[in-house]
């Protein structure tokens, strides 16, 4: 149990998803079992033969909520950030806080590739004089940090971990190490990502990453399901605003979950493939486990990764066995990418929300499209009807795992 001196609490929730233009909606669409998936742009997929025709979009476009302004200087991936970020900040309470005691963190494994794609195309076709003299600053990975820092006049630091689908859950985690280290009083973090673009779309295809189901998108998001053939692309952004104990208590803030502790680890195993006995997610687990002090009697709910992909699902849960042993029969576990797709650099991000509203509503949310599961998969899968959680001194675990190898886990414990 960390002392109260470390205890690092989350107090602001904000995100914007395929299934919501905020944390309220978006939760409510993952209970009812809705996908996000739709159908992508004619005008992409004819123009560029694309393989695959669908995607997670925003559920509510960021022009719907940003000024013209807002969304003509930045690129869609800050966009996401800045409007996810302003949702956490008021849900917070709007901390009073001193600009130098105010840190920033947001990850992106992408980062602006709508902006660098088009600027490519201006010079092609219309010469350098037309090129949109922001295009640099836009198109940088740093942009959504850069952004959410000017928003709120953050000046204690601006980090941006790039760790591709694990860079949100990293940013989260920096955030703990930047309280603890008493460098800031506040941290705003998470994970935003606006990679549903012809190319990336075309890239993973290349991959074999991606599900190939053009004729049924909702179904095609479909963790541990036998016939699972790969991942359906998303996009959004979700940031948490954590604080450090006694500064939340202080100013009398709610407090939705306290933030005990991260693991990070790295497979060292292929660019692209897990390590397929999931050594390096297991390290990880466990490192969260040691960090934190944390019982593994405890842990009551895992988010998984679950991508759908049929290497990466069997590799973590060979990871979650390695490290909870017999502890893993007595653990629900969601896999909420079937309903959201995967966000990338922001998946870790909004399902650290995930796991924290699972914490505080004691519910953990029923995956969709589980029809035949898989025979190598002996985890507690929660599929058909949410799963109840346990009261008391509960801790739930995040995964996020990234191309390259990059392993994350945050875990969490109900708020007291």
């Amino acid at each position: 149990m960390s002392t109260t001196r470390d205890r690092i609490v989350v107090t602001g929730l904000g995100a914007t998803s395929p299934l919501g233009g905020d944390v309220p909606s978006t939760w409510d669409a993952l209970l009812a079992g809705t996908s996000g998936a739709r159908p992508l742009p004619a005008e992409w997929t004819e123009q560029y033969e694309l393989p695959v025709t669908f995607g997670a979009t925003l559920a509510v476009p960021a022009a719907e909520v940003l000024t013209k302004v807002e969304c003509r200087r930045q690129d869609p991936c800050a966009q996401y950030a800045v409007i996810a970020a302003r949702e956490a900040w008021q849900d917070a309470g709007a901390p009073e806080v001193e600009p130098e005691r105010l840190a920033v963190a947001v990850g992106s494994g992408v980062g602006g590739v709508s902006t660098l794609v088009e600027a490519w195309e201006t010079l092609r076709t219309k010469g350098p004089r037309r090129v949109f003299p922001l295009s640099v600053p836009m198109l940088l990975v740093n942009s959504p940090t850069a952004m959410v820092s000017l928003e709120l006049g953050a000046r204690a630091g601006g980090h941006t971990p790039v760790s591709a689908c694990a860079s949100g859950a990293e940013a989260i985690g920096q955030a703990l190490e930047i309280l603890r280290s008493g460098r800031a009083d506040v941290v705003v973090a998470g994970g935003s990502e606006a990679a549903v673009h012809p190319l990336p779309i075309a890239g993973f295809a290349a991959m074999q990453a991606l599900s190939t189901r053009n004729d049924d998108p909702v179904a095609a998001s479909r963790p541990y399901d036998v016939d699972r053939d790969g991942f359906l692309i998303g996009e959004g952004a979700a940031v948490l605003v954590l604080e450090t104990y006694e500064h939340a208590k202080a100013r009398g803030a709610k407090i939705h979950a306290e933030l005990v502790s991260v693991g990070v680890s790295t497979d060292a195993h292929h660019i692209a493939a897990p390590e397929p006995e999931g050594v390096g997610a297991a390290a990880a687990m466990r490192h969260a486990l040691t960090n934190g002090d944390i019982d593994p009697a405890d842990i009551v709910h895992l988010n998984a990764h679950a991508t759908s992909t049929p290497a990466g699902d069997i590799a973590e849960c060979k990871a979650v066995r390695a490290a909870l042993g017999e502890h893993s029969d007595h653990i629900a576990v969601s896999a909420t990418k079937s309903m959201t797709g995967h966000l990338l650099g922001a998946a870790g991000a909004l399902e650290a929300i995930f796991t924290i509203l699972a914490l505080k509503e004691r519910t953990a949310p029923a995956q969709i499209n589980l029809d035949t599961k898989d025979e190598a998969v002996d985890l507690d899968i929660v599929s058909g009807e949410h799963r109840s959680l346990p009261e008391g001194d509960v801790v739930a675990l995040d995964n996020s795992f990234g191309f390259g190898g990059h392993n994350v886990t945050l875990a969490f414990r109900r708020a007291e």
